[in-house]
């Protein structure tokens, strides 16, 4: 992906995001694991964020992910964490745990351990749902340390949100 992933390019890619969420009532909720907030941070950043941002939720570990977003353990055991059908389970618990009518989640390794033979790091799914739709889940492979790998991440995810807000 060459999206830019500057400060400056999150902070105005937020800014719309939370311009057309506000005129559509639409109320966002992230679902984040290797990004730990970050997107949440960015889309919060923008003054005014509580008439369109719901919550975010950071679930790291296997208990969090059942816990906070309903993901079922035998997805867990079966796929692992950094899976499709893991982020499928993650955006769809956000937001049906939540008030949200548009969710993103993202799971992956950003490095600089954690990455195997079939999940390098910099292995990254992220998924957007509407509140009623079907979710859509997209694999990345970032290249770059853990801060790009994260960077690209957050950029990533903002983009796909903005499709579904608009």
């Amino acid at each position: 992906m060459t999206a830019d992933a500057s400060d400056i390019a999150l902070q105005r890619l937020a800014q719309q995001i939370g311009e057309d969420a506000r005129l559509n009532h639409h109320m966002l909720v992230t679902a984040e694991s290797c990004t730990g907030g970050w997107i949440a941070k960015t889309l919060t950043d923008i003054a005014g964020s509580s008439a369109w941002f719901e919550c975010g939720l950071v679930a790291y570990s296997y208990e969090a992910k059942q816990a906070l977003l309903s993901v079922r353990p035998q997805t867990l055991e079966q796929f692992g964490a950094v899976s499709r059908e893991t982020v499928i389970e993650m955006v769809s618990g956000a937001l049906a745990n939540t008030g949200a009518t548009i969710g993103v989640a993202v799971t992956g390794i950003a490095g600089p351990g954690g990455g195997t033979e079939d999940k390098p790091v910099g292995t990254v799914w992220i998924a957007w749902k509407r509140r009623g739709g079907y979710p859509r889940a997209e694999v990345f492979h970032f290249d770059g340390d853990r801060e790009a790998v994260r960077r690209q991440t957050v950029a990533a995810a903002l983009m796909g949100m903005q499709a579904l807000v608009a």
